[in-house]
């Protein structure tokens, strides 16, 4: 039976992959440009929609290249907690219940900002949105591939110092290739040794060996992406058998050249047993929201309402909560999913659900 895009928006849903950077609103990239005098080369909303969308991309690298835009605007203590309150508003109002927003504060420094105040303007943003809206929220600070392990060391120690604050995990994020994960193993000792949750972009760009070092030198609870991970099924075995979430992103792997939609494992791992996770990476830079990534799978891989409910609790299971918070928000989503279910199907829904 087909799953209509409505109840798609109405479901609860957990976002774990979403970039602060590449989620503004058009309008509040316009605003914050003007603010602090930065040059932009559009002038309206839909040019900046236009602009910034990226399609399909050579490499993961020319995807990135936009990014230099919202970052020149994301400089001041007012624009990181605007964007941040924005991110976790327009989720709040698709039926997002639990999001968690990374960033880079060292990409926010370019006009004197330290990288706490940073850090504390976009949980000020997210905080304000949690008493306005439905919706739990998490921050997850990342370090760059790209940069010295030293500066990666440094931001797992920023992380480790807003443990209980509002900061739920340590990323490494960027450029893979010629980028490898284990250069900076040393941050993730320390966020290890703080007992600190991760997660690391890999098997995007690069292929099983990245993926490799995310595990075992890393130690990475989660995986950012993982598309290229069914190139080694030992490792995939791996990754199934000790329940290692991986954070999929379907809209912006078709445009950075990840995978094709005919080609994209996403079905394989789901079928397989891998904890698959969907999420958005960048509203804005992909043109996208939960609604429509759940949308785009359940049409492309002829998901059922059982595979969907199976996906959208995937995504709360592999949250960075404490056990208990988890356990209890996972009842509430399952209670409002089922409701939700035989709202759309009466009936057919519980005659189905009979054979769980």
């Amino acid at each position: 039976m087909g799953i209509p895009r409505e109840l798609i928006q109405r479901l609860p849903k957990a976002d774990l992959h979403v970039h602060l950077d590449g989620s503004l609103r058009p309008e509040t990239l316009l605003e914050l440009a003007a603010e602090v005098g930065a040059q932009l080369p559009f002038s309206s909303p839909a040019e900046v929609a236009a602009h910034m969308r990226q399609r399909r991309t050579p490499d993961l690298a020319h995807y990135l290249q936009v990014f230099d835009l919202t970052l020149e605007v994301l400089q001041t203590p007012q624009g990181l907690r605007r964007t941040a309150f924005e991110l976790a508003e327009d989720a709040a109002r698709e039926g997002v219940w639990y999001m968690e927003i990374r960033f880079s504060p060292l990409l926010h420094t370019r006009r004197g900002l330290t990288l706490a105040e940073s850090v504390e303007a976009v949980l000020q943003g997210l905080h304000e949105a949690e008493e306005r809206y439905v919706i739990r929220t998490g921050a997850i600070l990342c370090g760059i591939r790209t940069i010295s392990p030293q500066m990666s060391l440094e931001l797992a120690k920023l992380t480790a110092s807003f443990k209980g604050r509002g900061v739920v995990g340590f990323d490494l994020a960027g450029a893979e290739k010629d980028y490898p994960a284990k250069d900076h193993r040393e941050a993730f000792y320390e966020i290890r040794n703080r007992n600190i949750s991760s997660t690391v972009h890999a098997g995007e760009e690069f292929g099983p060996p990245s993926i490799h070092q995310a595990l075992h030198y890393c130690g990475a609870h989660r995986i950012g992406h993982g598309t290229r991970l069914c190139e080694d099924g030992d490792l995939m075995a791996y990754v199934n058998d000790h329940r290692i979430p991986l954070e999929m992103c379907l809209t912006s792997n078709l445009q950075t050249g990840a995978a094709t939609l005919q080609q994209h494992p996403f079905r394989l791992y789901f079928d397989a047993g891998l904890r698959v996770t969907l999420n958005t990476d960048n509203r804005l830079v992909s043109a996208t929201t939960m609604t429509d990534e759940l949308d785009l799978a359940c049409r492309s891989f002829q998901l059922d309402l059982y595979d969907l409910r199976r996906l959208l609790i995937h995504g709360f299971k592999s949250a960075f909560l404490p056990y208990e918070d988890k356990a209890n928000l996972l009842r509430s989503v399952v209670d409002a999913m089922d409701r939700l279910f035989e709202e759309y199907f009466p009936g057919s829904y519980h005659r189905l659900r009979s054979f769980l």
